[in-house]
């Protein structure tokens, strides 16, 4: 994946790089976009003067937060509305009322930690517009997640690739772990959970049986 961003993101330049990140930060097409990787290898070709550093941290920053503050608007406008048909699997009432809960308690921090995990980082703000967060709040975090993600992984790239020789030989194996650390906490707090758990434990015994 790092060899083809290498060659595709000179090609797309800043805009490809701003339509990328925007729509993996809140659309729902997003979710699939490769937004850790995308970012740290930007960094880097920015550390070989193919981007300039300033101008491609302020693409990146703008299109994250502006992202996140469509799929707020999205899940807010259209999203409830999805709760008001009859009840289904997905779209069911008490889901809304969960949605509502959870923001009210844990809002702030998500908005933010969701940002470094991949997949959640596209449906938490999505979910915020949802469960009615008060966007002057939304946007406060969004504006620090956006920061911290947007620019610190940017950075991070340019970084590494001045100080390190011949670090593009490193990318893979940097990336990877990059993906690793982003997905652990959530992985640990499913593996806390015991309803979360016993349903992993019950899906691997169908798996098995069907086998």
């Amino acid at each position: 994946m790092h060899f083809d961003l290498k060659t595709i993101l000179p090609a797309i330049g800043y805009i490809g790089i701003f339509a990328v990140v925007f729509a993996e930060s809140g659309l729902l097409i997003g979710f699939f976009l490769p937004g850790d990787s995308l970012l740290f290898t930007a960094g880097f070709l920015a550390s070989q003067g193919i981007f300039n550093l300033v101008i491609l941290c302020l693409v990146c920053f703008v299109a994250a937060v502006g992202g996140d503050s469509a799929g707020y608007w999205f899940g807010h406008k259209v999203g409830r509305r999805l709760f008001h048909r009859k009840d289904s699997l997905f779209f069911h009432k008490e889901n809304l009322q969960k949605a509502e809960m959870f923001y009210e308690k844990h809002g702030k921090k998500t908005i933010i930690l969701a940002c470094f995990v991949p997949f959640v980082r596209t449906f938490a703000p999505i979910v915020a517009g949802i469960g009615s967060m008060k966007y002057s709040t939304f946007l406060s975090y969004n504006i620090i997640g956006g920061f911290l993600w947007g620019i610190g992984i940017t950075v991070a790239g340019y970084f590494l690739g001045k100080i390190i020789p011949n670090v593009d030989k490193y990318l893979l194996p940097i990336i990877l772990l990059i993906i690793v650390f982003s997905v652990l906490p959530n992985a640990v707090h499913i593996l806390k959970d015991p309803k979360m758990r016993a349903g992993l434990i019950e899906k691997a015994k169908s798996l098995i049986k069907k086998k």
